[in-house]
């Protein structure tokens, strides 16, 4: 007996808003949360996500929750919190700006004008005031804690690549059952193995550089090397000369010349070659 396995259309959305998100594909990322009201409120690891909140890392926290939508008051309470302990830092031009420029802070002014108020004294006072900060008798480290734990509640934990991971999966069992062909690569949208083009080689068509040998030099023999920077002849009279392709000119600068030595047959060079690392030349 065989049963449907269903998909909830909103998990697929989701899938492409982890990537979106992965992929720094933001414009899209909103648009798919805002056509589709699905939001994505996930997280690699709620340790990690929760060590960043207790440990004040808030350029972290606030990259990642950047990406959800969260309960107001919750929002509330980050952003107060850490506006609060920028006055503790001295940090007041930012703790200013934060408070006139984030969306978040100035929707408080409109929904709770009294504690908006007090951030705003804090802001102007010329010492960090505690009792002002924390008016319920609580402290940064448990305000912070508290942090952790409402804000974790919010999010589930879901591993990276999650898109690319399944289709991966769905690829190699599609593979194990022998309805896909045994390829490397696969191309996924059109459904069809990814054939590399081949490349015909021609002859050449036009004159790059010419290289003059002198009147009682002649050559019998010549070689490229795999990446084409050098190019070595063998001569008739057993000498085998290394050539810039740039200049058409003998190279002057390798490690033979430079020990004062020569590459020389007794007799004529008829044949040359280079090593796949273009590193090595044999010649006869």
């Amino acid at each position: 007996m065989s049963s449907e396995l269903e998909v909830d259309s909103k998990d697929v959305i989701k899938l492409l808003m982890q990537f979106c998100e992965e992929n720094g594909l933001g414009k899209t990322f909103r648009a798919l949360q805002d056509e589709s009201g699905v939001t994505l409120n996930t997280v690699e690891s709620l340790e990690g996500f929760q060590a960043d909140i207790r440990s004040g890392r808030w350029d972290e926290v606030l990259r990642v929750v950047s990406a959800m939508t969260l309960p107001e008051e919750k929002l509330f309470s980050l952003y107060e919190q850490i506006l609060v302990e920028m006055v503790e830092l001295q940090e007041m031009d930012v703790a200013r700006q934060m408070l006139r420029d984030a969306d978040v802070l100035r929707h408080m002014g409109d929904k709770d004008p009294e504690r908006h108020a007090r951030l705003e004294k804090l802001c102007r006072s010329t010492f960090f005031d505690s009792q002002i900060a924390y008016p319920d008798g609580s402290t940064k480290d448990k305000r912070r804690a508290n942090l952790a734990y409402s804000l974790g509640s919010e999010v589930t934990v879901v591993p990276k690549s999650r898109l690319l991971t399944l289709l991966s999966q769905a690829l190699k069992y599609q593979k194990s059952q022998g309805t896909l062909p045994d390829a490397e690569k696969y191309d996924i949208f059109r459904g069809v193995v990814s054939v590399k083009t081949d490349i015909h080689e021609t002859h050449p068509t036009a004159q790059g550089r010419v290289i003059e040998f002198s009147g009682k030099v002649t050559p019998e023999s010549a070689a490229f090397s795999p990446d084409g920077n050098f190019f070595a002849t063998g001569s008739l009279d057993g000498f085998i000369e290394v050539w810039d392709i740039e200049t058409g000119k003998l190279r002057k600068d390798l490690a033979f010349q430079k020990a004062g030595k020569l590459m020389q047959h007794d007799v004529t060079v008829l044949c040359l070659g280079f090593s796949e690392d273009g590193g090595m030349l044999v010649s006869g």
